[in-house]
């Protein structure tokens, strides 16, 4: 399917325009949406994951500005994600020779993602409910245990990031909810923000490495999403919650399952 430069960015508009309302939808949205462009599987990841990385890297400055980042949580998330990435990379470097292997995996991985990304959509303020309300100060208190458990949901981010370009916000989100239930929401959402951009810089430049990013392509997304998120961000809150979730985990549901089976 050839599709000229200018519907790229009206997809990157739309896109970031999602994410600027919702906070989520990022790379749920714009892989799916470069696969049904035509462009190549490991492409679509490669470039989503720069994309992904250079549009939060500003929301870094913004919470940061805000004191909105717990950079000791960060670092033990990178502490598991930035090795898994590399990890994974080289996984994938070694079926490099097998493009179509290679694109199958990819297709899979992808598809499992947004199935478990649209669960974590509709049931996010549940999960919040049930960890707030079975997790003690002794849970919450920083020490080896809860340490060990972001450094291993690190781990599991760090890969399926990798794989798929996507889960870093709305799966990284959730994750971080259970296990520290008594953070501030603004904390926990800048946090993730901020463990996001380290980890899709390196998946990022690894798929670079490997060949899997088309440059051009990632001008005209960031050409479209930068505007779009900026107003999607002033439009935040003016529809509801209820309404947008369902919507996008419906979409993201059907995607995830032809992507699948």
């Amino acid at each position: 399917m050839e599709v000229a430069w200018y519907g790229f960015v009206v997809a990157g508009l739309v896109v970031g325009f999602i994410v600027g309302m919702t906070g989520v939808g990022g790379g749920s949205l714009m892989t799916p949406i470069l696969l049904f462009f035509g462009i190549n599987p490991a492409t679509a990841v490669g470039t989503d994951l720069l994309y992904a990385a250079i549009t939060k890297a500003g929301g870094v400055y913004v919470h940061q500005k805000n004191k909105n980042i717990d950079w000791k949580i960060t670092g033990w998330l990178a502490l598991g994600s930035v090795p898994a990435a590399a990890l994974t990379l080289l996984v994938l470097h070694n079926l490099h020779t097998d493009t179509k292997a290679l694109n199958s995996i990819i297709k899979q991985g992808l598809g499992v993602a947004l199935l478990f990304t649209a669960v974590a959509i509709v049931f996010k303020q549940q999960l919040i409910a049930v960890a707030q309300k079975h997790a003690g100060d002794a849970f919450h208190a920083a020490g080896p245990r809860l340490n060990l458990m972001t450094v291993c949901v690190g781990i599991l981010l760090g890969a399926i990031v990798t794989l798929t370009s996507i889960g870093a916000g709305a799966l990284g989100t959730v994750a971080l909810f259970i296990l520290y239930p008594l953070l501030q929401t603004k904390r926990l959402v800048g946090t993730e923000i901020a463990h996001a951009v380290p980890l899709t810089l390196v998946a990022g430049l690894g798929h670079a490495g490997m060949g899997n990013m088309d440059w051009s392509l990632l001008g005209y997304l960031l050409a479209g999403s930068l505007p779009g998120i900026y107003l999607g961000s002033h439009l935040s809150g003016r529809v509801s919650d209820t309404v947008l979730r369902p919507c996008l985990a419906a979409m993201l549901v059907f995607i995830g399952w032809k992507l699948v089976f």
